[in-house]
């Protein structure tokens, strides 16, 4: 990003000279070939839930509110303001949420209650780290404790005592709308039923993607393409990355550099608001303490694996999300199903180190892993049970690992910054 651009409000790339440019077709190449992947382990282990259309379904509920936490670390951190406080924002969001919706008894209203109240932590975090100077983790670690404590507090004065609710639930909100695209859910539940190779894999993964589908989710896909134009072909979103890119430089070009970190770290608690609200309206249809599970922290963990990009993050949390769906579904046959898959994707990415990238080092450690991985699914029927709750989690650290060598955040990430400094 030049000087020049910034000053003429060019919507650039920060890292012009990247040696990948991922492109749709692509992307759309990548996506076949992990459904043949699927299907392949699918005919061979005999585990059908692996593409189903009520795993997918499945899936993609549990891939939303981690996949709205990640946009909203991807605001705040684009802006140079490390957010770890996503789990409270969202813990406020669950809670707003629900008290919206049951305030106004519209669903809506709650959607738009939980991102209020995330943008309320959102905005805590902005006083504290943007005008306070406070430090990054320290101002995070405080919110996720008070969006916890604070929420208690409001269950047992607003909750308590009302018909179905609690000191620590609410009563059964509004439910949400569900959309579906009409004429095509009985053949394509058809065509999966008969566990043809590929095409009923196909037919599951667009019945799971067309059918019942809530409208909160349809508004949370949407979110992803739109955080994209906005932060890369936009004038306003050059301005808000150059703040956690070069924050001196912006400001010697009249940028106002608290301005934009504030504006975005609001943006930040409200998407993580509205994750907590998905959790309380359209997943649960009922508030309850400790809703999120820690899903703030995976949705950071997804933000760090999609190297923050929009794209990147949005297959993160499908990632966790698929194969939270997997464990919830068929437990340990599906995740041994699913081991299969990895040994197949490691041995290709074995072969493309060593062929395409010259890694010979590189190569051999994960054709290693691919051997391993083969052994240990071969020699085994299925994957016991207190393995398998782990496997979303132990899925999101393995990730993590491997795409560690190719993450590049902003360069004034967490670092802080006051007026009129010269570095």
């Amino acid at each position: 990003m030049s000087v020049t651009d910034l000053a003429a409000g060019r919507p650039v790339e920060a890292s012009p000279n990247r040696r990948f440019k991922l492109t749709f077709p692509m992307l759309l190449l990548g996506v076949v070939a992990l459904i043949v992947l699927l299907s392949i382990a699918r005919v061979v282990t005999g585990a059908n839930d692996i593409t189903s259309g009520g795993t997918v379904s499945a899936a993609l509920g549990l891939a939303v509110p981690i996949g709205l936490a990640a946009l909203g670390g991807l605001w705040s951190e684009r802006a140079g303001v490390v957010n770890i406080g996503l789990e409270g924002m969202m813990i406020l969001g669950t809670w707003f949420g629900a008290w919206g919706a049951l305030q106004f008894h519209n669903p809506w209203a709650g959607v738009v209650a939980g991102a209020i109240g995330g943008a309320l932590g959102g905005a805590i975090h902005a006083v504290a780290t943007v005008t306070f100077g406070v430090d990054h983790i320290i101002s995070g670690v405080a919110i996720n404790i008070v969006g916890v404590g604070f929420t208690q507090y409001l269950s047992k004065l607003v909750f308590d005592g009302m018909p179905g609710g609690g000191a620590k639930q609410s009563p059964p909100v509004p439910p949400m709308s569900t959309l579906s695209i009409p004429g095509i859910g009985d053949p394509l539940r058809t065509l999966e039923a008969k566990h043809w190779f590929v095409l009923s894999d196909f037919a599951g993964l667009l019945r799971g993607l067309t059918q019942n589908v809530s409208a909160f989710t349809i508004l949370a896909i949407l979110l992803v393409p739109l955080t994209y134009y906005v932060l890369w072909r936009t004038a306003f979103g050059l301005r808000v990355r150059s703040v956690g890119e070069r924050p001196v430089a912006a400001e010697s070009l009249g940028v106002n550099v608290y301005l934009y970190k504030w504006i975005a770290v609001l943006f930040s608690g409200g998407l993580a608001g509205l994750g907590g609200a998905f959790l309380s309206i359209v997943a649960a249809g009922i508030y309850r303490d400790g809703q999120t599970g820690g899903r703030g922290y995976i949705g950071l963990a997804a933000m760090i694996f999609g190297n923050w990009r929009p794209g990147g993050l949005a297959g993160g949390a499908a990632l966790f999300g698929y194969t939270d769906a997997l464990q919830l579904r068929q437990g340990g046959t599906s995740v041994h199903a699913l081991l299969l898959v990895v040994a197949l994707l490691l041995a290709a990415v074995a072969i493309y180190q060593l062929v395409r990238q010259g890694r010979n080092k590189a190569a051999l450690i994960t054709g290693i892993g691919a051997v391993v991985v083969y052994v240990v699914f071969a020699v085994t029927d299925t994957v016991p049970e207190q393995f398998t709750s782990f496997t979303p989690y132990l899925t999101t650290l393995l990730v993590l690992s491997l795409a560690s060598q190719r993450l590049r955040p902003p360069a004034a990430d967490g670092i802080p910054y006051r007026r009129g400094q010269t570095t």
